[in-house]
């Protein structure tokens, strides 16, 4: 993982503060990643094991928490007298997990963190249920600037490198196929496809 030290820094600088706070950002921008570098940034800095909640919602080894109240009771059970670190990918995989996380906040000493596409949750009641009580952090694609740390480029002929950036986009995945055309548009596709044709 290589860090995107500009989100990373937002995230611990919203660390422990009373806001939900509430990644967002189009199909494989580097959420999930970023959600990791987190966790493993809180472990570094004397967070017990124990206290951090990491649930990610694509994995099938919590396809059993489908709605608000299993996933209120996942929680729940796991909670220690400690503080808790509570951090959630893709949790609009949840049905009214907004409920879930009103009351998780209401009742017990949580740092709640959570990541989801843009077109999910804003079209969720996060605006209404949790109004005032989060914080969005949007997440882009690589900007140029990160592209080059991406590939361990140096600004030896950085009009080739910009060329090539605009022609593979700034999707952190291309980069391990940005040299097979056949392969990046199929998988361009299949985000566009994704994302517009899912809505």
């Amino acid at each position: 993982m290589i860090k995107r030290d500009n989100y990373l820094n937002k995230m611990i600088s919203l660390k422990d503060t009373e806001f939900i706070k509430v990644i967002t950002g189009v199909r494989r921008s580097g959420k999930s990643t970023l959600m990791l570098m987190f966790k493993e940034y809180i472990l570094n800095n004397g967070v017990k094991k124990e206290n951090v909640i990491h649930v990610n919602f694509e994995s099938a080894m919590y396809d059993d928490i489908k709605n608000y109240k299993d996933l209120y009771l996942f929680v729940k059970e796991r909670i220690k007298k400690e503080k808790v670190y509570l951090l959630l990918d893709e949790v609009q995989n949840v049905l009214s997990w907004e409920k879930a996380i009103n009351s998780l906040k209401v009742d017990f000493d949580i740092d709640i963190y959570i990541t989801g596409s843009n077109a999910y949750l804003l079209s969720s009641e996060l605006s209404t249920l949790l109004s005032g009580r989060y914080i969005e952090i949007k997440m882009y694609p690589l900007s140029f600037k990160e592209y080059l740390v991406f590939n361990n480029y140096d600004t030896n002929n950085i009009e080739e490198k910009f060329n090539d950036y605009l022609k593979y986009g700034g999707l952190p995945a291309i980069t391990l196929i940005k040299h097979n055309d056949d392969l990046v548009l199929s998988y361009l596709n299949d985000i566009y496809n994704s994302i517009v044709k899912k809505i």
